[in-house]
């Protein structure tokens, strides 16, 4: 089983290497956006909580949010081949809460894959992918607004992984293909 944290900046690919790792592996993926649309859009009982702290501005407290993941990972049975969490963990504690929810099934994280990107290319990505989705949160301001939250609040998770011993560092530029077969190397030697 290889659970995988996929984690970057915003634009760093995230999404696109996802698609490729579960149509070539078989593995299961969880993204909390899509997870938590789900849950709101199903009226689970989980799913209004949320909806409570999310309509109040809030942010989802970490052990509602591990509830949540927990009953998405449990939907994948006991003989899965893995899953990716994208979007999850975004801090130290959310990465200790995922280990303990994993560890309760006999499970853990077997890689962290950092897809590295420099500043700059994050930014002409993040641009341009506003300009053909459309996506309002893809304008400059936004963007740099996104960039800090992730290196104040998210980069740091890149050392508490390294001290987990499951950090795998990929370079983000070149082509899709190109980075696919980094993050393949890392994934095939697990």
């Amino acid at each position: 089983m290889k659970n995988i944290v996929i984690f970057g900046a915003p634009g760093a690919g995230k999404g696109t290497q996802s698609d490729k790792m579960i149509e070539k592996y078989g593995l299961g993926h969880i993204s909390t956006g899509d997870v938590l649309r789900s849950e709101i859009k199903n009226g689970t009982e989980l799913g209004k909580i949320a909806k409570g702290y999310i309509d109040n501005g809030q942010l989802i407290p970490d052990d509602l949010m591990v509830n949540i993941l927990a009953n998405v990972y449990d939907s994948f049975g006991t003989d899965h081949k893995g899953v990716i969490f994208d979007g999850f963990p975004r801090t130290t504690p959310q990465a200790e809460s995922l280990k303990k929810m994993l560890a309760e099934r006999d499970h853990k994280i077997a890689a962290m894959i950092e897809l590295s990107v420099p500043e700059e290319e994050l930014m002409a990505r993040l641009i341009n992918r506003g300009k053909e989705s459309g996506r309002s949160d893809d304008n400059e301001e936004t963007i740099k607004k996104r960039l800090n939250v992730y290196h104040t609040q998210t980069a740091p998770l890149i050392d508490w992984y390294r001290g987990e011993g499951v950090h795998y560092h990929v370079e983000g530029l070149g082509t899709v293909d190109d980075i696919f077969d980094r993050i393949c190397k890392v994934i095939d030697s697990l």
